[in-house]
């Protein structure tokens, strides 16, 4: 499986005779995944199948859907609603002895709010369900094209982050060679610093150094720093070849990763191991706002 962004759009045409439709979908980023639906009145019974149909194939993100159709041939007539009508003529009887008012026209109470209905043309059983099918068959092909197009950002984004890995290998490398001299460094500059508090007084013990040193060391020590932010490149590498939807999995990387850059920085006692570790957090910051956009 591939990886796929949250992010994608599609639209699908279709026509039976003079009925004619337009899918459109539309995906962004989501914490899950979250269908809404837009279809015309009367075809509310499409929707269960919108979410089930997308759910097949879509794992996360806010996936709006909407349906537009036009039946051409199809027209309604024009129908009196006698209870409302019945309503009005009884309230403009009890109003007209309080009232000096001319009376309704046609034309006026035909404009009031469910007095005139159109009433749509029945239309066949089978035809209603040609229809259905038609629209069924063609969500399908849109929702299939809107999964290819999020599998295909979802490569682009795949290349991104590999990019961004690799970064962060280079500078956790780095950081290990400047680890390997921090013994020493210590050592001199803690001499260097004896030295001079203790200039007119005796020495410090060379075994009395050693220890201190050997604290120093032991708190700036960012091997296991080092070590597990190796392991969450390999983890994270491991996660974009398997494909699939792993995006909540490489979000979880990437806490992991900010957590190990700040211990690294922390212990820091060198400018260029600190300039690295700001670095390493840039680096970490820019994948995960790749992986935010990641199923």
């Amino acid at each position: 499986m591939a990886i796929a962004s949250m992010t994608g759009f599609a639209r699908m045409d279709g026509a039976i005779e003079d009925f004619s439709w337009t899918w459109e979908l539309k995906s962004v980023n989501g914490r899950n995944l979250d269908i809404r639906c837009r279809v015309p009145a009367s075809f509310e019974s499409l929707e269960p199948i919108i979410r089930s149909a997308a759910g097949e194939l879509l794992k996360r993100g806010n996936v709006n859907v909407s349906l537009s159709v036009d039946d051409h041939a199809r027209t309604g007539s024009f129908r009196i609603n006698e209870a409302a009508l019945s309503q009005i003529e009884a309230l403009m009887r009890d109003l007209a002895p309080r009232l000096n008012a001319a009376p309704p026209r046609l034309d006026g109470l035909l404009a009031l709010r469910g007095v005139l209905e159109i009433e749509d043309a029945a239309l066949a059983p089978e035809v209603a369900e040609q229809r259905l099918q038609a629209l069924q068959q063609s969500l399908a092909a849109a929702l299939q094209q809107l999964h290819e197009m999020r599998r295909i950002e979802g490569q682009r984004l795949s290349d991104l982050i590999l990019g961004h890995l690799d970064e962060i290998e280079r500078l956790r490398s780095a950081a290990a060679k400047i680890a390997v001299t921090q013994p020493e460094l210590l050592r001199k500059r803690l001499t260097e610093q004896l030295s001079t508090l203790l200039a007119t007084q005796v020495p410090l013990s060379e075994e009395r150094l050693a220890q201190e040193v050997l604290l120093l060391v032991a708190k700036a020590d960012i091997r296991e720093e080092l070590d597990r932010l190796a392991a969450h490149v390999a983890a994270a590498r491991v996660l974009i070849a398997s494909g699939g939807p792993v995006g909540r999995k490489l979000d979880f990387l990437c806490q992991e990763f900010n957590r190990e850059a700040n211990t690294l920085c922390s212990k820091a006692s060198e400018l260029a191991l600190t300039n690295i570790g700001i670095d390493l957090k840039a680096a970490i910051e820019q994948l995960r706002e790749q992986i935010q956009n990641i199923e």
